[in-house]
């Protein structure tokens, strides 16, 4: 195990603070948290969203076994997770989406199949919400890992810019395209696993628009969306295949084209369009990117009209 997370309350994170103080680590700032700490190769951190503990590198199953779950947390939670959430460890699908908040690449949607041989394995491997993995080595890592231990119960469905622009004029809303295609990756899980008694995503719009695009194909699952659902191992597995195959496309095309296509809609990437556009002229940017970001229109506002004000959804 190479990285562990929980959430604390306030005095435990104090109680946290000052454990690490009294064992010898060395304290510094990081963006976002309320300390972070680090000791030879063990790195602990504590965000002020949650707030929530991070410990990664080396000795974490140590670490968390005999001083954050006795002296902190009070209870054991490494290895007991099938007490905490059995019904991570029941047959599911997860199911999650990578670059729908990204100017640049496609939208990928995956899906994972679990049971309780798998959930355990992936928990074992490490696998975890893929925003909680900064590195793309070790992304492809765990993917590597999913796939071997999936045995073929995985669907990644990529929506390149081109298709996207399409989908997007078409449904003229972002939550009814991403859930047409939820609906196409369960619809092809099931033609793997057609017992598979529920699904499991993100909560991010009506689960009607799931069930009604599966009906339409004489598909039944029950349907099951939360927030957090990330914490749930297979929902976890499908964020890293779905953030694989997008720095996977990423990368292809900013060889192609010659210009770093980044994530995120920052300076950066704006500057990257900028230059594209220059070089392959603005219809270039209906194949590389969601030309209805605003970014878009900033770019080239001759080509691409400015976003339709937003409407609560419903």
């Amino acid at each position: 195990m190479n990285s562990f997370t929980a959430r604390l309350s306030p005095a435990q994170a104090q109680t946290l603070q000052r454990l690490l103080q009294e064992r010898g680590f060395d304290f510094s700032e990081r963006p976002y948290t309320i300390f972070f700490a680090q000791k030879e190769k063990l790195s602990v951190a504590v965000y002020e969203k949650g707030p929530k503990v991070l410990v990664q590198g080396r000795g974490v199953e140590d670490f968390v076994k005999f001083e954050l779950e006795p002296n902190v947390l009070g209870e054991a939670r490494l290895g007991y997770e099938e007490v905490h959430s059995p019904e991570m460890f029941e047959p599911h699908f997860g199911v999650d989406e990578s670059g729908k908040g990204d100017f640049f690449g496609p939208l990928v949607i995956a899906g994972v199949f679990v049971n309780r041989e798998t959930a355990r394995a992936f928990l074992d491997a490490g696998v975890q919400d893929s925003k909680r993995i900064s590195s793309d080595a070790r992304i492809r890592e765990l993917a590597k890992e999913i796939r071997q231990r999936a045995a073929g119960r995985i669907d990644v469905v990529t929506i390149g810019p081109a298709r996207y622009n399409q989908l997007y004029a078409k449904f003229g809303n972002l939550n009814k395209l991403l859930g047409w295609g939820h609906a196409r990756v369960i619809e092809n899980l099931l033609e793997r696993v057609p017992d598979c008694p529920r699904s499991l995503s993100d909560q991010f719009a009506d689960a009607r628009v799931i069930e009604n695009a599966l009906l339409r194909h004489g598909r039944a699952i029950r349907i099951e969306q939360r927030t957090k659902a990330e914490s749930d191992v297979a929902v976890a597995a499908a964020s890293i295949m779905a953030r694989e195959a997008f720095i996977d496309w990423l990368e292809r095309k900013s060889r192609q084209l010659g210009v770093k296509l980044g994530r995120g809609v920052s300076a950066p990437i704006k500057e990257a369009a900028r230059e594209i556009v220059e070089k392959h002229g603005p219809e270039m940017l209906e194949e590389i990117a969601k030309v209805h970001f605003r970014t878009a229109h900033e770019i080239a506002p001759e080509h691409f009209a400015p976003p339709a004000p937003r409407k609560e959804w419903r």
